[in-house]
C-alpha cells in the first residue's frame, strides 16, 4: 500500500508540476496574453488531476491514509464543483483571469503537498519542506476560496442567461430548480467550510510543527 500511495503521489506531483511550470513559462513568454487561454492550454490535465484526487477519499475510507475524512472531502468537492460545474460548463468563464489565479493557487499548494507526501512515504522528513507544507496552506487556502467565490460570481450572469442546469418540471409537479440560486447558497457553504478547514489546517500544523516535534526532527 505504501508503494501504491507513493506512485499515486508521484503521478499527482508530475501532473501539477507540469501545469505549474507550463503556466510560469507561458506567462514569461507571452505576458498577460497567456492568462486568457489558461484553461484551453492546461484544462485537460487539470481536470484529470482533480478527478484522480477523488481516490484520496477512498484511501481514507479504506484506512490506508490516516488523514481526516471530512476536511479532505470538503476540499476535493469544492474543486470538483468549481472546476466541472462552474468553469467547464461556461465557455465564457474559461477565458477570465480568475481561472488563471485559481489554477496557480491550486497547483502551488499541490506541488508542495505531493512533494512532502512522496518523501514522507520514504520516511524522509525534511524540516523546511515540512514547515512549508503545513504553513503555506494557511494563507493560500483562504485566497483560493475567495478565488472560487469570485469565479462563481462571475459565472452567475451566464447561468442566468443560458439557463444551464436550471430545471422546471411540468405539471403536476410544478417544481423548478433555478441554478443561480443554488450557486448563491453554495457560496455560503463554501465560506462555512473554509472556517472548518482552516481550523483543521492549524491543528495539523500544530501536530507536525509543535516544539517537541521540531526538536525531535532536528535531533
Amino acid at each position: 500500500m505504501n508503494t501504491y500511495l507513493f506512485v499515486y503521489d508521484l503521478m499527482q506531483f508530475c501532473g501539477h508540476s507540469w501545469i505549474f511550470t507550463n503556466m510560469i513559462i507561458r506567462f514569461m513568454s507571452f505576458g498577460k496574453d497567456s492568462l486568457a487561454d489558461t484553461f484551453y492550454s492546461i484544462g485537460l490535465v487539470m481536470r484529470l488531476c482533480q478527478l484522480l484526487s477523488i481516490l484520496e477519499i477512498l484511501h481514507i475510507l479504506i484506512g490506508i491514509d490516516k488523514s481526516r475524512l471530512f476536511p479532505r472531502f470538503l476540499q476535493i468537492t469544492e474543486r470538483i464543483i468549481v472546476l466541472f460545474v462552474v468553469i467547464n460548463s461556461q465557455e465564457e468563464v474559461q477565458g477570465k483571469y480568475i481561472v488563471c489565479v485559481l489554477f496557480f493557487l491550486w497547483n502551488l499548494l499541490d506541488v508542495v503537498r505531493y512533494t512532502y507526501n512522496m518523501l514522507a512515504r520514504m520516511e524522509i522528513h525534511y524540516l523546511p519542506l515540512t514547515w512549508l507544507n503545513f504553513s503555506l496552506c494557511i494563507p493560500l487556502y483562504p485566497l483560493s476560496v475567495l478565488a472560487k467565490a469570485f469565479a462563481i460570481c462571475v459565472s452567475l450572469p451566464y447561468f442566468e442567461s443560458f439557463g444551464t442546469y436550471s430545471i422546471e418540471l411540468p405539471f403536476p409537479f410544478a417544481f423548478s430548480i433555478y441554478f443561480p440560486y443554488v450557486l448563491k447558497m453554495y457560496l455560503l457553504v463554501l465560506f462555512i467550510g473554509m472556517c472548518f478547514i482552516i481550523q483543521n489546517l492549524f491543528s495539523e500544523r500544530k501536530a507536525h510543527l509543535g516544539t517537541g516535534n521540531v526538536k525531535k526532527k532536528r535531533s
